[in-house]
């Protein structure tokens, strides 16, 4: 009798079942099971107290949404095996894992390595314990697989990482604005010259998922109290390698590093930070006990550059850029009845060229809250 696993997941109001034994292997994998202990938002409760939800129940949402696609597109005629099923299955369910603590904050601090590469190695070492069953995950992952739709669904402008990280993020945050007609998207869904394509009835809950990702992006993603608690736990981390070069040291090229990188969760950057907190040095002792107890930088955003900042641990400046569509990446595409098929930004009456392709950056700066604020150019 196959095993089943049944998973209670509120953002979509029912269960999530999982009876495939790969894929259950994979769920029970230590290094998924570290997911359970990375928050999909990173800092972002300390802005919005709900979002507390992990990378793991993303993953697991990632994978219920793709199993309904590729429900969808098996029913349309689209052809697509067992073995492909499960690969497709298991990238998706796999897509995230190389995240480090905090997910996007730490990438490149603790190693400046890409998330994408260790995702990538890290399948390549549980492939490994398994015997070679995550060989067409691997490829659809690193779209070398023949047909790229599959890739398509894990890796896209219309993928099931974003349909599942937009609701979900929505929920957990209370921001409305991310909420997307996600059932209405995966039934549009269709294949056409081996490209994921919509069907033409989809198109306004396409122009919807478009402009919410854009809202998210402002609301939450890079609200700007988020950004200065990620710029003081990056100072912290930073100031304590100065200080000490060891601390959260992991060797790229060492045999071990995976293995020591998946044992790196927030926990342990909290425990750092707490530990901190007691530093001889002033500046590490200040930004760990701010971060701890929540006493953040005051910042600024401006639509020109701050002048006169010099950067340390305690006062910053940078860049924000939020561009809802990519143009360099492959542009989503609606079929109609008729055959032809276009780009969303030539079938639709709303997202023209103009606005999908404008990229708005806003400049902030961050500093002590006792400080005066500084002035942009």
């Amino acid at each position: 009798m196959s095993k089943r696993k049944i998973i209670n997941d509120p953002v979509y109001d029912g269960f999530l079942s999982i009876d495939d034994p790969v894929i259950l292997s994979v769920v029970e994998h230590p290094y998924f099971q570290r997911q359970r202990r990375i928050k999909q938002l990173g800092l972002t409760y300390l802005v919005y107290p709900g979002a507390m939800h992990t990378r793991f129940s993303h993953m697991l949402g990632a994978l219920n949404l793709m199993g309904r696609a590729l429900d969808t597109l098996r029913q349309k005629g689209v052809d697509i095996t067992d073995d492909e099923c499960r690969g497709a299955k298991l990238a998706i369910l796999l897509h995230d894992i190389g995240h480090g603590p905090f997910s996007h904050t730490s990438e490149r601090v603790l190693v400046d390595v890409p998330h994408e590469d260790i995702t990538l190695m890290m399948m390549q070492r549980i492939n490994a314990e398994m015997a070679g069953a995550l060989d067409t995950a691997i490829a659809i992952f690193s779209n070398t697989y023949h047909k790229h739709f599959l890739h398509q669904l894990v890796s896209s402008q219309l993928d099931m990482d974003r349909l599942d990280y937009l609701g979900r993020d929505s929920f957990f945050t209370g921001v409305s604005e991310g909420i997307v007609g996600t059932d209405r998207i995966i039934s549009m869904l269709n294949v056409h010259n081996d490209e994921l394509v919509v069907d033409e009835k989809g198109i306004y809950s396409v122009e919807k998922f478009i402009i919410s990702r854009r809202l998210m992006y402002w609301q939450v993603y890079m609200h700007k109290t988020v950004i200065a608690a990620d710029n003081l736990l990056l100072n912290a981390i930073s100031r304590a390698r100065e200080l000490d070069p060891t601390a959260f040291h992991l060797d790229t090229a060492a045999p071990d590093f995976i293995d020591r990188f998946a044992q790196l969760d927030d926990d342990d950057i909290m425990v750092a930070v707490k530990h901190w907190q007691h530093s001889d040095d002033p500046t590490l002792r200040t930004l760990c006990s701010n971060l701890v107890n929540r006493h953040l930088p005051a910042i600024r955003i401006s639509n020109t550059p701050f002048e006169g900042i010099e950067d340390d641990y305690l006062h910053g400046t940078g860049e924000l850029h939020n561009r809802s569509y990519d143009f360099n990446d492959q542009e989503i595409k609606v079929l109609y009845k008729d055959g032809r098929c276009v780009g969303i930004s030539e079938a639709s009456d709303q997202l023209d060229r103009h606005f999908l392709e404008k990229q708005v950056v806003k400049y902030y700066a961050y500093f002590p809250k006792e400080e005066n604020s500084p002035s942009a150019q």
